[in-house]
């Protein structure tokens, strides 16, 4: 398995050579990351679950070690978070079903020809 921990430091001076050679991009980047933050009405906690979740949805193990720490940081339980991860498996199988829809529309449509 990874040692997220050493590839969580490793990230981040990757990303602060990306801010040195692009500060614009990293100061996009952080003015999205806080936007949530701004109005609070999730709460630090809900909006890590949440980040959780999508990151197994887009496969980020960046987002996957930064937001494992913050969802710590923010007090999430192993049983808090396995719940998020069980939405993101549940809206990966949602989405398959779906594109699998698309796909014999597809087909329907060939066959149409």
């Amino acid at each position: 398995m990874l040692d997220w921990l050493q590839y969580r430091k490793e990230l981040m001076g990757r990303i602060g050579e990306i801010g040195a050679l692009s500060p614009d991009t990293l100061k996009g980047y952080q003015t999205l990351s806080k936007a949530g933050q701004q109005a609070n009405v999730l709460g630090a906690k809900t909006r890590e679950l949440i980040a959780l979740a999508v990151a197994v949805t887009t496969r980020c193990d960046g987002c996957i070690t930064v937001h494992v720490a913050e969802a710590l940081r923010h007090g999430a339980s192993k049983e808090e978070i396995a719940e998020a991860l069980g939405v993101a498996v549940a809206l990966n199988a949602g989405a398959a079903m779906v594109y699998s829809a698309r796909v014999m529309d597809a087909v329907a449509a060939h066959d149409a020809h």
